[in-house]
Order: structure tokens, then C-alpha cells, then sequence
């Protein structure tokens, strides 16, 4: 397709950097957190949920973070070794941090939340001295996750990745990944995230997202004007969300493409986007053209917010082939299109 050109020499697909965490979906939902008694412990956090999404769509895949030295961290490294995730950038915290909790809320089809503990968090305890250059330049693609840059000493680990991917020519894939827990202020996200989006070459946010990290540089909140900002900066693809309105990815070339989501019975609003990034980005490194790429990612989408969990659920390429397939034959081969 000519947008991205992946060093096919590489013998990792991609390492992903950032917070690995357990989250705790409650088993009697669509009631308030407050009533609920019973929950199943899962592998949680952003570029954790991505990188398994990305194992089990068959590729190489890397880790780079921080976990906690107790039983919550060994079910983090067996967890990732079981799916096949090379785990040999991991290390174990030496202050007592602990990994994030995560606990959801699942009140309805449509309406979730999520309640996060993450003092001492262990995934922030990431250092620059725990970033190796034989790791970043042995992978295709880099993908940092927005949450690594809210505190130091994982904020400048983050940052010495991203500049390392750069000399090494390495992709860089910077997932905004917006929480507000750990900022000081609106100003500190703005800066950070507007540093690694001038050093990335494919960005990937909500609306929401893309205004925090261009609120100190004037960026306008049109969704072409956003594409043509960071491009101009040298980012190569955009994908703008809009949740149930659909995305849409602006390339380099000038052009654009729109994708809805796929009609399906929700369980839970949370855990597409992950899914959504893992079937993407599989597709840009299998070098699909973007529209297929914007398909794959939508129909992962779906198939996670139809399901209870978000890394014990990320489907096999089989599954999300075999999805497309069977709602295009219910409901038309336009049913995800989305008109620009």
C-alpha cells in the first residue's frame, strides 16, 4: 500500500511499552460496582490487552514494562508466555509497587465504568536504564502507550524508546490511551503527548484524545485539519474514534477512510478499543491496504464488546474473518462503510 514500510529484515513484529495490570470484570453485571459480589481476574492495561491481540493473530510480539514482584507478577509473565510474548524486557519493581487494579462497572449494554487503583503503580516504575537498544532496534514497530509518559521514571523510559526507534529506524505508534489518573494537569498530558506525536509515525486516538494532545499547540479539532497537523510533523497515518459513530484514518497521500461499527449485541462498552488497535496495526504489518486494515480493526471491536473480558477474549484472525463474512451476508456489504 505504500504508507508504511516495515522492515521485513526484523525479527520482532512489534514491542509494546507501557502498563500491564489485572482487571476484575464483575460475573453478575448490569448492576451498580456496589452491588456486585462476584468477579474473574484478567490480564488488563492498554498495550497489554494490544500485545495479546497481536500474539494471537500469529505475531512476534514484545514487551517492555515494569510488574510487581509477587504472585500478580508472575501471572502477568506467565500470562504473556503462554500467548507466546517474548517477556525478556520485563523487570520486577524493587519498592513495593504493586500492579493496578482495575474494577469495572458493567450497568448495561451501553453503560460502563471503570473504578482504577493505581497508587505506586508498578507499570510507572519503568526506568531509562531498563530500555535496551538491541530490543528496539530488533522489532519493526514500537508502540507507546500514552498513560507510560504520565509520570517519571516512566515517562523518560518511554521517551528514551521513542528516540531510540528513531535512530534505528524503528516504526513508532504512539496509542494516546487518555486516563486521568496519575496527570498533575491538562497542561503536563498536552506536553507529553504532543512529544511523542511529533516522533511518531502512526497515531491512534479518540476525538477527545487528539484535542488534549494538540490543546497547547492550537490544533483544530476538524478531524482533517487534526490528520494534516501531525502529518505535517511527519506522521504518516491518523486514525481518528468516534465510538458508535465510526473512525476514520487520514494517510499521508491525502486521502481518507471511514469505517462504523459493526451491528452487534453488546455485553459491556469497554475493551473495543484495544481490540480494535491489535487487528489494525495486524493488518498494516501483514500490509493490507487501509481500508481492510480500518475492517479487521472494526470487526475486533465488536467481537470484544460483545464478550466479557478483554485479553482473554481477543480473536484469532479466523474468527474475525469469519465474522466480516457472516455481517456482510446479514446485513449487506456496506454495513460498515462510512461515507466521508
Amino acid at each position: 500500500m505504500g504508507e508504511i514500510a516495515f522492515d521485513e529484515k526484523r525479527k520482532m513484529d512489534m514491542v509494546l511499552l507501557g502498563r500491564a495490570a489485572i482487571d476484575l470484570n464483575p460475573t453478575d453485571y448490569y448492576r451498580p460496582l456496589s452491588e456486585s459480589t462476584t468477579f474473574k481476574k484478567y490480564l488488563g492495561g492498554s498495550p497489554a490487552n494490544i500485545a495479546v491481540g497481536l500474539a494471537r493473530l500469529k505475531k512476534k510480539i514484545g514487551f517492555i514494562g515494569a510488574v510487581s514482584d509477587d504472585q500478580f507478577g508472575d501471572f502477568v509473565t506467565g500470562y504473556f508466555e503462554k500467548e507466546g510474548i517474548n517477556t525478556a524486557d520485563i523487570v520486577r519493581c524493587k519498592n513495593g509497587e504493586k500492579l493496578g487494579l482495575t474494577f469495572t462497572e458493567i450497568l448495561s449494554e451501553t453503560a460502563s465504568s471503570i473504578l482504577m487503583y493505581r497508587n505506586q503503580a508498578a507499570d510507572l516504575s519503568l526506568a531509562p536504564e531498563d530500555i535496551k537498544e538491541e530490543t528496539i532496534a530488533g522489532a519493526k514497530a514500537l508502540l507507546i502507550s500514552g498513560t507510560a509518559l504520565s509520570q517519571s521514571p516512566s515517562r523518560e523510559a518511554a521517551l528514551k524508546a521513542i528516540s531510540l526507534a528513531k535512530k534505528n529506524g524503528t516504526m513508532v505508534i504512539f496509542d494516546i490511551d487518555y486516563r486521568p489518573y496519575n496527570w498533575k494537569s491538562m497542561d503536563e498530558i498536552s506536553v507529553y503527548y504532543a512529544m511523542a506525536a511529533s516522533n511518531s509515525d502512526i497515531i491512534l486516538g479518540s476525538r477527545e484524545e487528539f484535542d488534549l494532545t494538540g490543546r497547547l499547540k492550537g490544533v483544530s479539532s476538524n478531524d482533517k485539519e487534526t490528520a494534516e497537523f501531525w502529518q505535517n510533523l511527519g506522521a504518516k497515518i491518523i486514525v481518528i474514534k468516534h465510538g458508535k459513530e465510526g473512525s476514520t484514518a487520514y494517510t499521508k497521500d491525502g486521502n481518507a477512510y471511514g469505517v462504523k461499527p459493526f451491528p452487534v449485541k453488546l455485553l459491556k462498552s469497554f475493551g473495543g478499543g484495544d481490540g480494535y488497535a491489535s487487528a489494525f496495526l495486524f493488518g498494516l504489518l501483514q500490509g493490507w491496504d487501509i481500508m481492510s486494515c480500518l475492517e479487521f480493526g472494526s470487526a475486533s471491536a465488536a467481537l470484544l464488546v460483545a464478550s466479557h473480558a478483554c485479553s482473554e477474549d481477543m480473536p484469532t484472525e479466523e474468527k474475525i474473518h469469519a465474522f466480516i463474512k457472516e455481517s456482510k451476508e446479514k446485513y449487506g456489504e456496506a454495513c460498515v462503510r462510512l461515507e466521508l
